[in-house]
């Protein structure tokens, strides 16, 4: 089973952007759906990005200014948000999945604030 290790959150403005990595180790990576999810404080946690071979799918609240893209060489999943808004703050998380099993890294925080 894979195991996810994030970085790349932290505080910036409104408008600013920021790219969000996920490393996976162990595991046959180009098997996996890659994911993106967030949870905000009192709220449910969402899907927000997810890549599978060369198919993505976007939340409808960040199409046009977030992108999900994937090294595999690398082992990598990436998350580019521009246009960064407030109701984006959340701790973002990543996922992979093959079939029925999942994995989650342990999240990361991005705040946006001015």
């Amino acid at each position: 089973q894979v195991q996810l290790v994030e970085s790349g959150g932290g505080l910036v403005q409104p408008g600013g952007s920021l790219r969000l990595s996920c490393t996976g180790f162990g595991g046959i990576f180009t098997l996996y759906t890659m994911g993106w999810y967030r949870q905000a404080p009192g709220k449910q946690r969402e899907l927000v990005a997810r890549i599978s071979g060369g198919t993505t799918n976007y939340a409808d609240s960040v199409k046009g200014r977030f992108t999900i893209s994937r090294d595999n060489a690398k082992r990598t999943v990436y998350l580019q948000m521009n246009s960064l808004k407030p109701e984006d703050t959340a701790v973002y998380y990543c996922n992979a999945a093959l079939g029925n099993v999942g994995s989650w890294g342990q999240g990361t925080q991005v705040t946006v604030s001015s």
